[in-house]
């Protein structure tokens, strides 16, 4: 494509957009709401993620050693633990650990009861495993192992949490899927009521010689402009909305046992570049697509240019 060509593309994908601006601006207000909604729904999705990882790291499986049976840190149960593929890590306790973490929680009576001897607690491994969906499996394969007198594990909560993260993912990527295409059909509809409105000069232009991709252009390049303007807008509405909602939750992330969530600037880099190649897909496809079919449905009869 020669340069006078391309620079005609454009001033005339600009022009679609000023000389349109009422559909320009109501495409860019439905766009940059979808994408708020997108970024909303990924943000809670990668929250809510962080925050059942941590709790999941903190529902360890305990396995213990018979009594009587003293362990250390690399020996062969150690050995054997990490051997299972499931297992992240595994951490030595001995029992003197075990008796000071039980006195730190209990009242007066337990205190009395449990005595000062520390050899009524075996020594264990505080394991935790890397796939939650594998958790009830884990558990009767180290319950298997050759040294392991028992095993303690919450697999109720290891499967509540995993319900959580599932549902919470599921649902997120439908409405991120379900406002993308909403994105096409506001962006396609906005389009054809722009060919509508210029079907004379469309005609015409393919009756001088313009091929279908020379009329296309200028329309996919407004709707990657819109996507453009969309993306940039509403980077910043979701950054606000992000540190208002941080802000409110904070005491029940603090209540929960869950550290800060991340400040928007460690997702902002990703988002800007989502929103904003979303915006061009969602804007020059929607457009192709709705060209193509007025092309195709039109053929550009002569008697529409009279």
């Amino acid at each position: 494509m020669r340069r006078s060509s391309a620079a005609f593309l454009i001033k005339e994908g600009f022009r679609n957009i000023v000389v349109n601006k009422l559909m320009s601006i109501s495409s860019i207000s439905v766009l940059f709401s979808c994408l708020i909604m997108i970024g909303s729904a990924f943000l809670l999705l990668v929250n809510v993620s962080s925050i059942v990882e941590g709790i999941e790291n903190q529902n360890v499986i305990a396995v213990f050693y018979p009594d009587g049976v003293e362990g250390s840190p690399g020996d062969d149960l150690h050995k054997r633990i990490l051997a299972l593929d499931n297992v992240k890590s595994a951490e030595f306790v001995p029992n003197e650990e075990a008796y000071k973490e039980s006195l730190a929680g209990a009242g007066p009576e337990i205190a009395e009861l449990l005595g000062s001897d520390a050899s009524i607690f075996p020594d264990s491994y505080k394991v935790t495993i890397t796939d939650m969906q594998r958790y009830s499996e884990t558990v009767r394969e180290l319950k298997a192992l050759p040294g392991v007198e028992s095993v303690r594990a919450s697999e109720v909560l290891a499967q509540k949490l995993y319900n959580i993260r599932h549902t919470v993912t599921l649902i997120s990527i439908g409405i991120i899927v379900l406002l993308f295409i909403v994105s096409l059909f506001i962006i396609s509809n906005t389009i054809k009521i722009t060919m509508f409105s210029r079907r004379l000069e469309i005609g015409i232009m393919r009756n001088v010689g313009a091929t279908p991709w020379f009329i296309r252009l200028p329309f996919m390049l407004e709707g990657m402009i819109l996507g453009i303007i969309s993306g940039m807008l509403a980077t910043f509405a979701v950054w606000g909305i992000y540190e208002l909602a941080i802000r409110a939750l904070a005491d029940l992330l603090t209540d929960i046992g869950e550290r800060s969530s991340l400040p928007f600037s460690h997702y902002a880099a990703g988002i800007f570049v989502g929103f904003v190649a979303l915006g061009i897909v969602t804007g020059s496809f929607g457009s192709f697509l709705a060209i193509a079919k007025y092309l195709k449905e039109k053929e550009f009869a002569v008697h529409e240019c009279e």
